[in-house]
């Protein structure tokens, strides 16, 4: 890759709340998948020799109008192809969701699954392999951004089509800076600069916070501290692949997040999704907030005067994450699979991935997208959005490893207690290695 209820991100959804749902329940579910399949008669071929696709989009509000109307393109110029998209649930649910349909045998063509769920799902038989689709044919594989091939790899083989591409930065608002007496920062500046700049910032009189950062220990939480890892040598998993790979880097990544609280510099969102901390920041009492191109609409909607900063990070040198998300494919017979083919395949062309990008709040999976003169208008038009795709040029993407949704809630867990003051760094740590070095010694 990014959960909200209330979708701030114009109705694209992400950073799932599936994860807390463990991969043993899917795995679970797949004996259960060899058995039946959701077909129709003849393999889902009508008398008329058109073959009907389900979709589960998992959209809401202008992301679910972009995905409809790139459908209608689709099933006006494919006749022999009707893809269905009323089907599915909101995205957050869509892992639940996914693995009852797996265990009861009857389950959709397509789903937009988050890409940390994806090695989860990709355990299921059903899911449709498409490394020879994505290498061949129209799909600008080859030219896709780097994180949005990683996001779908798994062990070697591409086991969905990239759907959304995004990545992290900090939004600064302009305004409270001047008041601050502070310079807006500049790409190069240190995780030290970033909590100093907080603590000038914020101003307890008024309710103004120097930033903000989710703090339910959910995958919005979590995935945020990444860069910092990676930034300092860490990783998320070991490369023996039996232990995590941050037990000391993430005790410094920790040290940062704890000098935000001791500072009393970091508003603390109680709720999912993030969507408080995005309010405090639209009311003009956040000097800075980590977020996605997906908030810049609403940033703007508010009145903002903003500006975008790559992340900092302790080595001066670029990192970032981004949080790529998918669309999955599953087994209901040739017909149906070859049909999703076509679609997934049309969809990623960078034609629709323009209009996707433009209407939904993504950016551009390829280059040949972020060259068409749709794109250069959106990024001419939108201050700040280059910024987020520069970013793609370096931005990491968390592993596509079985194990992972234990690891996330297991550091999710100890970040929280940093942020409350419940834990220091070292022991929050000690505490998540615990409990995610055991997972990842799970046969799987």
């Amino acid at each position: 890759m990014a959960p909200d209820p209330r979708t701030s991100r114009r109705g694209i959804l992400r950073r799932g709340s599936g994860l807390a749902l463990g991969a043993a329940a899917l795995a679970a579910s797949s004996s259960a998948a060899l058995t039946g399949c959701a077909g129709g008669a003849a393999d889902g071929v009508d008398a008329e020799g058109r073959v009907t696709v389900e979709l589960w989009h998992g959209q809401t509000d202008t992301g679910r109008a972009a995905i409809e109307a790139l459908v209608r393109d689709f099933n006006r110029t494919h006749p022999r192809i009707r893809v269905d998209p009323g089907g599915g649930v909101i995205a957050d649910a869509m892992l639940q969701k996914i693995t009852a349909a797996l265990a009861s045998g009857s389950f959709p063509d397509i789903a937009y699954v988050f890409g940390s769920d994806l090695s989860s799902v990709a355990r299921s038989p059903s899911v449709v392999d498409l490394s020879e689709t994505v290498r061949s044919g129209p799909v600008p594989w080859s030219d896709f951004w780097a994180p949005a091939r990683e996001a779908v790899t798994v062990n070697g083989r591409v086991r969905a089509a990239p759907a959304l591409l995004d990545s992290l930065a900090v939004v600064c608002d302009k305004k409270l800076f001047r008041a601050a007496g502070l310079p807006l920062p500049r790409a190069g500046w240190t995780w030290q600069e970033f909590t100093d700049t907080a603590a000038r910032l914020t101003d307890r009189r008024r309710g103004v916070f120097g930033t903000g950062w989710p703090g339910v220990g959910d995958e919005d939480t979590v995935w945020r501290l990444w860069p910092m890892v990676w930034d300092l040598g860490g990783d998320v998993v070991a490369r023996d692949g039996k232990s995590i790979g941050f037990a000391k880097t993430g005790v410094r990544a920790l040290e940062t997040v704890e000098a935000l609280a001791r500072a009393k510099s970091v508003y603390i969102d109680p709720k999912p999704g993030s969507e408080q901390m995005y309010q405090v920041f639209a009311s003009g009492r956040m000097g800075m907030v980590v977020t996605g191109p997906w908030q810049l609409p609403d940033i703007r909607d508010a009145g903002i005067d903003y500006h975008v900063v790559p992340l900092p990070s302790y080595s001066r040198r670029p990192m970032t994450i981004s949080g790529p998300d998918t669309w999955t494919l599953f087994d209901n017979g040739p017909a149906r699979v070859r049909a999703a083919r076509t679609f997934v395949t049309w969809l990623a062309q960078p034609a629709q991935d323009v209009r996707w990008g433009i209407d939904a709040g993504s950016l551009p999976l390829s280059r040949q997208t972020q060259a068409l003169p749709d794109w250069r208008a959106q990024d001419a038009r939108t201050a700040g959005l280059a910024v987020f795709t520069r970013a793609l040029e370096t931005a990491r993407v968390r592993p596509a490893h079985p194990a992972y949704p234990q690891i996330s809630q297991a550091l999710g867990q100890a970040i929280v207690a940093v942020l409350l003051g419940r834990s220091s760094p070292a022991e929050a740590l000690r505490r998540c290695a615990r409990t995610a070095d055991a997972a990842l010694l799970i046969p799987r």
